[in-house]
């Protein structure tokens, strides 16, 4: 870790480690946005870059810098985070065609419509407008240094309205702001030149710009190392390089993109600048973070998921703790949220956002806790509870903790999962688990527990239609469980999110594969980041999808269906049932019934509604927390 963690310096602003945390719309506002912060501040990150911060009244955002009137609360939030040792930085933004808020305010370089998002009609900013949103940029820099911040960022990347000015998908101008690479640049460079003005040579300047935009007509990795270089001779002191905008054709950030995979961008704008470059998406790994510096392939990294995901990351990173530290998986829970305008959650961490109300404390009077279960709820019910002091046992069906997380690791490109239940396993080396166990309430009752948590997941449901019970047919569980594959075509019956990993799972075995499903569309359980990329990958892997298909028998060759009023026969020599789960409540149920020989019991996770890990985490939480 020697060189992740040296300093560096932006300018004049001294940095104790290579990690910044960049600016993320979390949507939270006062003190949870403080508390936020400071959990990550305390962890030990270098720099923290909070945005994106509005310069305009009229799109205004969830922290705004266009008056003075904010400079008081921006000042508390720059010292809160800097009393716990983080630099602290503003990123100011505008969001051009993004605008959330219908009118004639809508604007950009030209009157080219979002293909995301609103999808209105911008219009074209005149020579005026320009010039006045040139000092508004200006303006709300100097009012981020008078806040205290210690730098501030221009966000020129993902699409937002410095973005529609530097490429030329969105650029079609023929005054001096539209044309060449340098007319398309003019917009930010003026910003810099008049924001130097306002805040002397002393205050650091930063930007972000997309290494690559992967937009049809847009600026390639070349055009961005022009753009570099004009951004450095204007005193731009440091470059973050992000990758595409929202509407690019690729997956940017799943789990679905291998750790590192475009830390490419960064490393070939670094060559062309001598000042320092930070390399950005999917680093989630500190000793990766560590040779990315080491190798010379950026001066600092960004990390903004991992740090959602693990406020420590660094400290632990730093200290060798390295199989404590909780890593983000990039399954886009957060960023789901984001999409939706909604304060971020994560799956991993459901402290987040809640970070004064989950503070482990350590409990006056220890508990006997009984936990019954240890999938994604009950390893963290488990957790919290034996950190804050109570005397706890884990019992598991299964050989091992994580539930149905240890089936989807089996699929295709979603090893990342793994890293759940490993952490847990670290986190409970001092619990008492006991494996391959299915609990009585009977034995419950000799344990004299003063609390049960029922965390007892949910079983596939079986579907009642003809041919169920026939040889060729298996759970999607069964499959992933190692059930073994007979046959050449399968169909999947279900389309949501379990059908389609399961889908490509089989087609990674060389199967032909039809998933049928009886809504209009598959995965619509998928959040709305992936969804989109899970379906390019059954479409890019031929996949068969039928829609609308309600499956009402299944045959020794296929299966029958009534679809949109007609009966269709789908053929296949194995059926793989992945129609959803239902809860198994029948040890909570007997419990209830005898409640007057226990303490308080509990019922979370898919236990109580079959939904998403993330929702299981935080209610072991939550139970943890109260007793």
């Amino acid at each position: 870790m020697d060189y992740l963690f040296k300093p560096i310096e932006i300018r004049k602003m001294g940095l104790k480690n290579r990690i910044v945390m960049p600016s993320i719309g979390c949507f939270f506002v006062g003190e949870q946005l403080k508390n936020f912060y400071i959990e990550r501040a305390d962890g030990n990150v270098g720099l923290i870059v909070i945005g994106p911060t509005a310069i305009d009244e009229d799109n205004p955002s969830y922290i705004n810098v266009y008056n003075d009137e904010f400079i008081p609360e921006l000042r508390d939030l720059a010292e809160s985070i800097k009393a716990h040792g983080s630099r602290v930085g503003l990123q100011l933004w505008h969001p051009g065609r993004y605008s959330s808020f219908p009118g004639d305010h809508v604007v950009s370089a030209s009157d080219i419509p979002a293909p995301i998002f609103t999808r209105q009609r911008p219009r074209a900013l005149t020579i005026p407008e320009i010039e006045n949103l040139e000092d508004e940029f200006a303006d709300g820099a100097l009012r981020t240094k008078k806040a205290g911040f210690d730098c501030v960022e221009f966000t020129a990347a993902t699409g937002y309205l410095i973005s529609q000015f530097l490429s030329s998908a969105t650029n079609k101008r023929t005054d001096k702001y539209g044309g060449s690479l340098e007319n398309r640049a003019r917009f930010l460079l003026n910003i810099i030149d008049k924001t130097r003005d306002k805040v002397g040579e002393d205050f650091p300047i930063l930007c972000r710009i997309s290494g690559n935009e992967y937009v049809e007509g847009g600026n390639t990795l070349e055009d961005q190392k022009s753009i570099a270089i004009m951004l450095e001779k204007a005193g731009v002191d440091a470059l973050n390089v992000n990758v595409g905008w929202h509407e690019s054709p690729i997956d940017q950030m799943s789990m679905m993109v291998p750790r590192g995979g475009f830390i490419y961008l960064a490393a070939k704008i670094k060559e062309v600048v001598n000042i320092p470059v930070i390399a950005s998406h999917r680093i989630n790994d500190p000793v990766l973070a560590n040779d990315i510096i080491k190798e010379g392939k950026a001066d600092m990294v960004a990390m903004a998921r991992p740090l959602i995901a693990d406020p420590e990351l660094p400290k632990k990173a730093k200290e060798g703790r390295f199989n404590e530290i909780r890593t983000c998986i990039a399954c886009n829970s957060c960023f789901d949220m984001v999409f939706e305008g909604l304060p971020i959650t994560c799956l991993v961490n459901p402290a987040v956002g809640r970070e004064s109300e989950f503070k482990i404390t350590p409990v006056d009077t220890p508990k006997k806790v009984i936990i019954v279960g240890g999938g994604p709820g009950g390893m963290e019910a488990a957790r919290v509870t034996h950190l804050r002091g109570h005397n706890v046992s884990l019992y598991e069906k299964d050989r091992r903790l994580g539930g149905q997380i240890n089936l989807i690791t089996a699929c295709p490109d979603m090893e990342e999962f793994a890293n759940v239940p490993r952490y847990y396993n670290n986190q409970l080396k001092d619990v008492d688990i006991v494996y391959n166990v299915d609990i009585k309430p009977d034995f419950l009752i000799d344990q004299k527990p003063d609390a049960i948590i029922v965390a007892t997941g949910a079983s596939p449901i079986i579907p009642n239609v003809p041919g169920v019970d026939n040889k060729n047919v298996c759970t999607a569980f069964d499959l992933l469980k190692g059930r073994e594959i007979n046959g050449n075509k399968a169909i999947v019956v279900g389309g949501g999110g379990v059908g389609c990993d399961v889908a490509l799972f089989l087609r990674n075995k060389g199967k032909d594969v039809t998933i049928v499903e009886m809504l209009d569309k598959i995965g619509n359980d998928i959040g709305r980041t992936t969804r989109w990329i899970v379906k390019n990958k059954l479409k890019e892997k031929n996949v068969e999808t039928i829609t609308k298909a309600r499956v009402t028998a299944i045959e020794n060759d296929g299966v029958v269906a009534e679809c949109e009023g007609k009966t269709i026969n789908v053929k296949g020599d194995m059926v793989v049932l992945a129609v959803g789960t239902a809860s198994n409540k029948e040890l909570y149920n007997a419990l209830s019934e005898m409640k007057d020989k226990f303490g308080d019991i509990y019922l979370i996770g898919d236990a109580l509604k079959p939904r998403k890990a993330l929702d299981a985490i935080r209610e072991g939480a939550e139970i943890a927390y109260k007793l």
